[in-house]
């Protein structure tokens, strides 16, 4: 893979992580407003897992 290539793959795994993370707050901010009310806990955990599976990915691409 050339550095270009890689660099384009890089940016569009940041742009990925980056519209989860959207996603993820979208999700919080329903749960919090009082959506799903039953599927509540589930939801919850799913929106958790997902916050550490984002910040691993992160951190993978961006050792900083």
């Amino acid at each position: 893979m050339t550095s270009s290539s890689e660099a384009s793959e890089q940016s569009d795994t940041k742009e990925l992580i980056t519209a989860l993370e959207q996603d993820r707050g979208w999700l919080l901010r329903e749960l919090d407003g009082g959506s799903w009310p039953e599927l509540r806990l589930d939801l919850a955990a799913l929106e958790r897992e997902l916050g550490q599976l984002l910040e691993l990915a992160s951190q993978k691409i961006s050792p900083n």
